[in-house]
């Protein structure tokens, strides 16, 4: 699994990598049984305290995605692809709920919101989308 922080972004970094994670777990790249980088390389490969790392690792294991295995590391958890699927729409939808706020307090219409977000969805799934040709 290939992670990617934004050390400079607003979220934290230890919760970047939960994130990452879960959603990992949740597509099924991450599948059941799979060992997880150690505290320590996955501090070396992302440059980050091995703290932050521990940090992120202490939360996927109270929330039941890994399980620490004596002399291997963190092994996914059987119950966690279903959890991890759950957490990742409540994640996603945490932050779009946070970016509608945002545009609604922008005083954007709604009609203009959900053409950004349709723009946006668009240019996420590599698709232009049609707009409707007026009629003459």
């Amino acid at each position: 699994m290939i992670f990617s922080i934004q050390p400079d972004g607003l979220v934290p970094i230890y919760e970047q990598i939960v994130a990452q994670v879960i959603y990992g777990v949740a597509a099924g790249s991450l599948e059941v049984g799979t060992f997880i980088p150690s505290v320590r390389e996955l501090a070396e490969r992302l440059l980050v305290h091995p703290n932050t790392v521990a940090r992120a690792f202490q939360e996927l294991e109270r929330v039941g995605v890994v399980t620490p295995r004596r002399g291997r590391g963190m092994e996914v958890t059987e119950d966690a692809p279903a959890a991890c699927r759950a957490r990742r729409q409540e994640l996603v939808r945490a932050r779009i709920r946070q970016a509608l706020r945002e545009a609604a307090g922008s005083v954007l219409s709604p009609e203009e919101i959900r053409k950004l977000v349709e723009e946006e969805l668009a240019a996420v799934n590599g698709t232009r989308r049609k707009e409707p040709r007026e009629k003459r």
